[in-house]
């Protein structure tokens, strides 16, 4: 009988020891992002459960001599297959070359931003144009679908890469990462170039920044144009706004999971819930951006319609912890909606066929802001700029230039492509 609750007992450690480890680690990670410590703490964990149930448990087996080996064996055991999976990074491929034509602010917000930028001809004393990048945290690379034109018509026209995405700086601490930081490096770039006013283009997640750039300073933007638009609020949402990952076919899905599933990125993960700074020392930049991005290229094709070109491939690195973080942050600040009522800013809200974007989320847009049009754009998915470029193209010169659409707006209160 000894014999069997031994047997019990040492099953019961074994278990125990990798509970405590994992729990100490996660404990220890809550306040400190050094490695070495969450780690450490983690082994001696093992270490004490181990000893604490091991040797009752070889007592009752008739085995006393063995406890000491048996609580260095199972330490060394559990640490290096804990250390085999969540400590093998993922692959981090060399970093694409800069190209000609990027410059950096710096701003009193401490963020120094890469951009881009196309200087207006012809007609002068037009507001600049500032593109906002979808994500959070991926970005583009060079001049947005639409610069030209832009250009062209006396427009200055910048594109930059937001905070902790693309060339721009990495937080030491991610969970600086926030809706407000955005907003302030948004105004900071607004001040930098030297613009009363500003018109921006927000893209999907732009969309929102832009969103919560007009309920802080109202004052400050000309015009905005808005495709295929991130919720204004998300918690307005709680059934989801959509997602591209939603549908997508079973070979992509296969490739999605193995990305997603591995242990590192679920010790990451769990890391992010109770340190942001503990998970980026954990998992670097480099190594999560980098798996980021090969995330992002399974479902590249994912957000247009069927019969869509495929979207174009740069080497401009998402910023996973960016995304991540401010991801959350959106979630969790006030409702902007209520201002955003009284801000009588011309917007142009753009809507794509098959766009994953839930319809409402688009149309919230269209009910807050008191001065905005709708228009309904066939054939065209998640990037109106890659779905339909002419007609996206068209559409902004237009708006801005105070020209007629080449569409009509959309006045109803449904989705179009239901109907």
């Amino acid at each position: 009988m000894k014999r069997v609750s031994g047997a019990i007992l040492l099953v019961g450690a074994e278990i125990a020891a990798v509970a405590a480890g994992a729990l100490v680690f996660l404990l220890v990670a809550a306040v400190t992002a050094a490695v070495p410590l969450f780690a450490g703490a983690g082994v001696l964990a093992v270490a004490a459960v181990s000893w604490l149930l091991g040797r009752p448990a070889l007592r009752l087996l008739g085995l006393p001599r063995l406890v000491p080996p048996y609580v260095v064996v199972n330490t060394v055991a559990v640490t290096a297959l804990a250390g085999l999976a969540a400590f093998r990074p993922f692959p981090v491929p060399p970093p694409a070359a800069t190209p000609a034509g990027v410059a950096y602010w710096q701003l009193p917000t401490g963020s120094r931003l890469a951009y881009v930028k196309l200087a207006g001809s012809g007609t002068a004393g037009r507001p600049p144009v500032i593109f906002l990048h979808g994500g959070p945290g991926t970005p583009g690379e060079g001049l947005p679908e639409g610069s030209e034109e832009l250009a062209a018509a006396g427009f200055d026209v910048y594109a930059y890469d937001q905070l902790g995405a693309g060339r721009s700086t990495r937080l030491a601490d991610p969970s600086g990462y926030t809706v407000a930081r955005h907003v302030a490096d948004l105004e900071a770039v607004r001040q930098a170039i030297g613009a009363p006013k500003i018109v921006l283009v927000g893209r999907s997640w732009g969309g929102t920044l832009s969103a919560a750039y007009l309920a802080a300073h109202p004052d400050r933007v000309a015009k905005a144009v808005l495709t295929s638009p991130g919720a204004i609020w998300e918690p307005a949402f709680p059934g989801g706004v959509g997602s591209p990952w939603d549908g997508l076919p079973a070979p992509l899905q296969a490739q999605a999971d193995a990305l997603t599933s591995s242990p590192r990125m679920l010790v990451q993960s769990l890391l992010l819930g109770v340190n942001p700074a503990a998970a980026r020392a954990l998992v670097p930049d480099a190594e999560a951006d980098a798996r980021m991005r090969a995330l992002l290229l399974v479902a590249k094709d994912a957000t247009g319609c069927a019969d869509a070109k495929p979207a174009p491939v740069h080497g401009n690195l998402p910023g996973f912890y960016s995304n991540q973080v401010t991801a959350e942050d959106a979630a969790a600040v006030p409702d902007p909606r209520p201002r955003l009522r009284g801000v009588r800013v011309p917007v142009l809200i753009m809507r794509g066929q098959c766009d994953y974007l839930k319809w409402e989320v688009t149309y919230d847009y269209r009910r807050t802001l008191p001065d905005s049009t709708l228009v309904y754009v066939p054939g065209a998915g998640h990037s109106i700029a890659n779905g339909r470029p002419d007609l996206y193209r068209g559409l902004i010169r237009a708006f801005l230039l105070d020209r007629p659409l080449p569409v009509p707006a959309y006045t109803g209160a449904t989705d179009p492509a239901r109907s």
